[in-house]
């Protein structure tokens, strides 16, 4: 690990260099490119330089207890202890520090929510949900927007697709990728009785345009008119777009904008999102597997996630966590949650390694 470290101290070094070299920042692609590497390289070198200052005055503390008197032993002792702590600390730090990074990592995010199982009440908490994110989003500071709502025909969405910008939004987002489910009384339900449904929330890491390149030839466009819930028209021009992409069958359909040219700039940004993900997942060879982990049938056996409304109950059944504060989660308290599902993506991340050195 320390010969690791010290390479990429020398690294951090020439990308300070570069950093102020003339003929970086001139080049906007390259000082891009050199920054983000600063960036990643920054905190990582900060520690192990803080690493070893503390080695250093742990090694200084226990030649100079060797030669003192019993009276400066004991001062000594207490240092000598302090030290010894902060230098394990920082290796624990750094140990995090080296894990592989997500290559999405810093990139925004786009969500697309479904009602799956349960029919009009698999759609009415679809719309809970993306509530519940917008005000996750708010407490986190990001900014959300709107890319396409479906409504469904009793006030709920048959689908909606957001885009979310901000730090460390991938980061935490990635986590909420799978089926949900929920347990409550419908408004429909006469009898009182608590019913079963959910909806699926599928996660993107936003693509930029040099992420994906979209050869127009492999593209076939529709344009049709916008239709609200249960059919009726809502618009009068052909302003809704349907892109299929030909070569993977994927297709976006876009109506919430109100120009087609507002529309085919959405559905372009989110074909991208789906492309880079496919590529992603196709190239860890885990594309059917990843898919089937975040979206699923969509079925009430498959789940990551359950809010029981009768005991106020939200259970991750990944990492077992289960809260008694279903109203808050709702509100978009999702820290406790996403704490729990990053410590325990760290913690698999440090066992797969320990393995493998082993």
């Amino acid at each position: 690990m320390l010969e690791r470290l010290d390479e990429l101290e020398k690294e951090y070094e020439q990308v300070l260099r570069e950093l102020s070299d003339p003929a970086t920042l001139s080049d906007q692609s390259k000082l891009k490119e050199v920054s983000k590497r600063h960036k990643d390289l920054e905190a990582i070198v900060q520690t192990y330089r803080n690493y070893k200052t503390a080695l250093g005055d742990l090694e200084v503390g226990r030649a100079m207890y060797e030669e003192a008197d019993p009276q400066e032993r004991e001062m000594l002792r207490s240092e000598i202890e302090f030290s010894d702590s902060e230098v394990k600390k920082l290796e624990e730090e750094l140990k995090v520090l080296l894990l592989p990074k997500d290559p999405n990592e810093g990139r925004n995010v786009i969500i697309e929510i479904r009602g799956a199982e349960g029919g009009e009440e698999a759609n009415l908490f679809a719309k809970t949900l993306f509530s519940m994110y917008s005000r996750y989003a708010e407490h986190m500071g990001w900014k959300l927007e709107v890319l396409n709502i479906d409504p469904s025909e009793r006030g709920g969405f048959n689908e909606v697709t957001f885009l979310i910008k901000g730090q460390g939004a991938w980061t935490r987002m990635k986590h909420e990728a799978g089926p949900h489910r929920v347990q409550r009384v419908p408004l429909t339900e006469s009898q009182g009785r608590i019913h079963t449904s959910s909806a699926t929330v599928t996660v993107l890491p936003e693509a930029e345009e040099i992420d994906v390149n979209l050869d127009p030839n492999d593209l076939k466009i529709d344009v049709y008119r916008s239709t609200g819930p249960g059919g009726q028209s809502v618009n009068t021009t052909d302003s809704a777009v349907r892109i299929t992409h030909i070569p993977t069958g994927i297709v976006v359909a876009m109506q919430d904008q109100k120009s087609q040219i507002q529309n085919r700039a959405k559905a372009l940004q989110v074909l991208r999102s789906r492309l880079l993900k496919a590529e992603q997942d196709r190239q860890a060879s885990e594309l059917s597997e990843q898919r089937r982990s975040q979206v699923g049938g969509g079925g009430r056996s498959e789940k990551i996630r359950t809010y029981n409304y009768k005991d106020s109950r939200v259970t991750d059944h990944r990492i077992g966590l289960t809260l008694h504060r279903l109203e808050k989660v709702l509100e978009g308290d999702l820290d406790e949650i996403s704490d729990a599902l990053l410590a325990d993506e760290r913690a698999r991340q440090l066992q797969a390694r320990q393995e493998d050195e082993n």
